[in-house]
């Protein structure tokens, strides 16, 4: 309450998240997150509504996720992608990718 952070404490970390500014963060139960990722103000790591088992994105090494940004689902964002401020990203993002928008495209 005092951060308004929510990590779930079955998440998964990698080293070296940098959570930029924490208010709104929301990291789910299944997400999974590699080494050197960088968070802004406002994103969500979450579940499509009514999945079950692995529901969570996961997150690859290097990756930059702008503020207020929503992954959702068991995804895969790869490393070294970046997503854009605002973004939705409902689908996988390859190696080295940068999307925006929502629906999130590749830009």
């Amino acid at each position: 309450m005092v951060t308004g952070i929510e990590i779930h404490p079955a998440a998964t970390i990698g080293r070296r998240l940098v959570i930029d500014h924490g208010m709104g963060i929301v990291i789910g139960e299944t997400a999974i997150i590699g080494d050197d990722v960088l968070l802004y103000h406002g994103v969500t790591l979450g579940a499509k509504s009514g999945a079950t088992g692995k529901r969570h994105p996961n997150v690859g090494n290097n990756v930059v996720i702008g503020a207020q940004s929503t992954i959702i689902g068991n995804i895969t964002l790869g490393d070294n992608s970046r997503v854009g401020a605002g973004s939705v990203v409902t689908r996988d993002v390859a190696n080295g990718a940068t999307v925006i928008g929502n629906p999130a495209r590749e830009r």
